[in-house]
């Protein structure tokens, strides 16, 4: 019983770049981002892995990951799954803004606070809990069952998607998945127990 839970944030996008929010604009992935996708399927493959289903957000910065990864694992034909709940957090009217911009429209405490509070909502937008509030329902009951049956699943999403589900996995508070950095294109590896708890992790850009 293998009960393999892999995470993937997207490859940089075009959007990272620039520095801009992103949210739920549908942007391409950079030449980096491409590179960083080949790059982890690869340390997959060289980790021994293989999987039987895939799972992506709707946005193709993470679709195009999924699918690099999967090339480079030879597994280009295997089951993925595309769903809106795995999507990034919605920025609302940050949207398109240039970081920078936004803590000079309006100011640099407010702009923090809409980016690393858990709870506060940009205009328009989702606050992190918002987020875990649209991801975690799909994970617990499509995702983690699979995962508990024995399956090895994959998932390329996004930085708060997956933050959501990481804070669920590791039992963090809010102010701890905050703080927490993820890598783009850089897998973490979870091995689970049958009750779904973490038995291993790994996180290959450690």
């Amino acid at each position: 019983m293998d009960r393999l839970l892999v995470l993937v944030r997207h490859g940089q996008s075009e959007w990272n770049l620039k520095n801009l929010f992103t949210g739920w604009r549908d942007v391409g992935l950079t030449e980096k981002g491409v590179a960083e996708a080949h790059a982890a399927g690869l340390a997959l493959k060289a980790a021994g892995l293989s999987f039987d289903v895939a799972y992506t957000s709707v946005l193709s910065r993470a679709e195009e990951t999924c699918r690099i990864m999967l090339q480079e694992l030879g597994q280009a034909d295997l089951p993925t799954i595309r769903d809106a709940a795995l999507n990034e957090r919605d920025y609302g009217e940050l949207t398109g803004l240039n970081k920078d911009d936004a803590r000079a429209r309006f100011g640099e405490e407010q702009v923090h606070i809409w980016r690393r509070s858990f709870d506060v909502p940009p205009p328009g937008g989702e606050s992190l809990k918002d987020t875990a509030a649209r991801t975690l329902p799909y994970f617990h009951k499509e995702i983690l069952p699979r995962v508990k049956a024995g399956e090895r699943v994959l998932v390329a999403a996004h930085g708060n998607s997956l933050r959501s589900i990481i804070m669920d996995l590791e039992e963090l508070s809010g102010e701890e998945i905050v703080a927490r950095e993820l890598a783009t294109g850089s897998p973490i590896i979870y091995r689970l127990d049958a009750e779904g708890r973490i038995a291993e992790k790994r996180d290959l850009a450690a």
